[in-house]
């Protein structure tokens, strides 16, 4: 099959998958995409297996303004033809917090220039562009990645800038704390580092922000006991 081919195949595995009360749900919830099949990511995982990696196939597939569409092309473009201003193209295009998580996951913090990247995202003005930046790096601390002294005050600095600025942009916000918190929690030997950043938290007026200082306060305290 060529590619549009394949992706009519794929379309109509949606259509015999589709479900319609998780579509309506997330509609409900505010998530919502111009064509939802409601498929839940297991099944999509599924379908993905039925296909090889492919470049041209998920490029096509990333076009599609339809929710599986995109997931599905985060799962089957192949690393090596991956390149960076492609990466770019892709972040610029990301519209739903569920993508760029997803994305995220199966494939930016893949790519063998993903710190690079993500530190250059997590200092673009453009919300999306800091919502992957911190959730890919965020994964590559969950994976014993190293920062050097001048990479960690650089993240720590941003971290905390758009944290701050949360009445911007709660989203690039809570990314950012995703971030803090995986690094704390994966670096013992950091953990008061970044507690100490978050401290005037504490005190600040936006309940949002006094939350997520208590939120990682707690879960430091459960680290520490062992719990």
């Amino acid at each position: 099959m060529d590619i549009h081919e394949t992706i009519r195949d794929i379309k109509a595995q949606f259509r015999l998958f589709m479900n319609g009360a998780v579509s309506q749900s997330m509609r409900e919830q505010g998530i919502d995409y111009k064509l939802n099949f409601g498929i839940e990511l297991p099944r999509l995982k599924e379908i993905s297996l039925r296909y090889e990696k492919n470049h041209a196939l998920a490029q096509a597939l990333w076009k599609e303004n339809v929710r599986e569409c995109k997931i599905l092309a985060s799962m089957l473009q192949p690393i090596d033809s991956f390149l960076p201003e492609i990466a770019d193209m892709w972040v610029e295009t990301v519209e739903r917090q569920e993508i760029a998580e997803l994305t995220c996951m199966n494939l930016f913090q893949h790519l063998p220039y993903a710190s690079e990247k993500a530190f250059q995202w997590m200092a673009d003005e453009r919300e999306f562009f800091q919502v992957c930046g911190f959730l890919t790096l965020a994964r590559l601390i969950m994976k014993n990645e190293c920062l050097e002294e001048r990479a960690e005050n650089e993240f720590l600095d941003q971290a905390m800038a758009t944290l701050c600025n949360l009445s911007e942009s709660h989203r690039a916000a809570h990314a950012s704390f995703v971030a803090l918190r995986a690094y704390a929690i994966c670096n013992a030997s950091q953990s008061g580092k970044v507690l100490k950043q978050m401290a005037p938290l504490a005190q600040n007026e936006d309940e949002r922000l006094r939350n997520y200082y208590a939120l990682l306060q707690q879960e430091l305290k459960g680290e520490g006991s062992g719990g």
